[in-house]
């Protein structure tokens, strides 16, 4: 008999330190996707940040006609001018590519003459 209780002890010793692992797990798991998710909400928060910056910088610059120099003096250099100009690139990148997909045709794929360079394109004697 003494040997069963033993046993039984060591099996209710042996599942309480299992369920408290698996507690801890889930716990370290729950944190572990709540700072992701921090992560990822800052990085989309700086991303549409930079764009704002960007967008603002093209419009002091392209709009205003001010240079890229005068710009980041006008912003009390809070800002330098190399990431200006990285700033910049973004806001036009993506407008070039904006504007790329707007003059795609409607299925996305472009018609068999601008595939092959236009109807003439094949042929030498034109």
């Amino acid at each position: 008999m003494a040997q069963q209780s033993v046993r039984q002890a060591a099996r209710r010793t042996a599942r309480e330190m299992t369920a408290r692992r698996r507690t801890e797990r889930v716990a370290r798991e729950q944190r572990i996707e709540d700072l992701a998710v921090a992560v990822l909400t800052a990085l989309g928060e700086r991303a549409a940040a930079e764009r704002r910056v960007g967008e603002a910088l093209v419009k002091l610059t392209d709009v205003q006609g001010l240079s890229l120099s005068d710009a980041v003096r006008f912003c009390d250099a809070q800002i330098s001018k190399r990431e200006a100009i990285r700033l910049r690139q973004v806001v036009r990148l993506d407008n070039h590519q904006a504007n790329e997909r707007a003059d795609e045709p409607a299925g996305g794929r472009k018609n068999d003459d601008e595939e092959e360079g236009g109807p003439s394109a094949g042929s030498a004697t034109g």
